[in-house]
């Protein structure tokens, strides 16, 4: 019986909504059994929309106190909210990739049998958690305004800040992200522990280098 158990759970499908409820299950079925297409279709469609209400949030107040001049700022937002919607489909896509390619070659050199399918796969699901939490946080920016690019569930937006920094950068689905890189690193990929925590933090600190190199240059950064 168990034995036939354990063959069902090996065809079965992860599904996208089970990254919420049950991680773990997911990340062995990937293991098994990694889908991409349709979870990276799915997502896209979420980032789009995610993107489209965070161009519809901006106004040419937030590009000012960006450093952009006040006369130019109307024909800049035109501009910065097509680029932002467009972003929405590729930006996933690209992100997914690059990990996934990242991942494979610590792979190979801590000798695990993981694919790059396998890591395409998971990572694809695990996007899952920053495309809910980008349709939350630019659904409540659309309805209440503020800086799109603070999001509400992060410490600044906690703290009512209205500068880009640090604390902007360090909220709540983007821990979980990195919880469950970590989970999905030791159980998909076969990491260990130590070497799962490890990759998936250096992946949180560096995405926060990059954002705050980009505001630094935007000269908005508040640190």
């Amino acid at each position: 019986m168990e034995m036939e158990t354990e063959l069902t759970t090996k065809k079965e499908s992860p599904k996208l909504l089970g990254m919420f409820t049950s991680p773990g299950l997911q990340f062995e079925r990937i293991k098994q059994n990694p889908k991409i297409w349709v979870p990276l279709i799915i997502i896209s469609i979420i980032y789009a929309v995610g993107m489209t209400l965070m161009a519809l949030s901006m106004d040419a107040e937030t590009l000012v106190g960006s450093g952009i001049p006040e006369d130019q700022a109307e024909i800049f937002l035109v501009v910065t909210k097509v680029i932002t919607a467009i972003t929405g489909i590729f930006a996933p896509i690209i992100t997914i990739v690059i990990s996934s390619a990242i991942h494979l070659i610590i792979a190979k050199i801590a000798n695990s049998p993981v694919s790059f399918k396998q890591l395409f796969s998971m990572n694809t699901y695990i996007t899952i958690i920053a495309a809910v939490g980008l349709i939350i946080n630019m659904t409540v920016r659309f309805v209440i305004g503020g800086d799109p690019r603070i999001n509400i569930t992060s410490l600044a937006g906690l703290l009512n800040q209205d500068k880009v920094g640090v604390l902007s950068f360090i909220e709540v689905f983007g821990i979980w992200g990195v919880i469950l890189t970590a989970l999905g690193l030791h159980k998909t990929a076969q990491f260990s522990k130590g070497l799962a925590w490890t990759i998936a933090i250096a992946f949180f600190l560096i995405g926060i280098g990059f954002g705050l190199v980009g505001t630094l240059f935007q000269g908005a950064a508040k640190l």
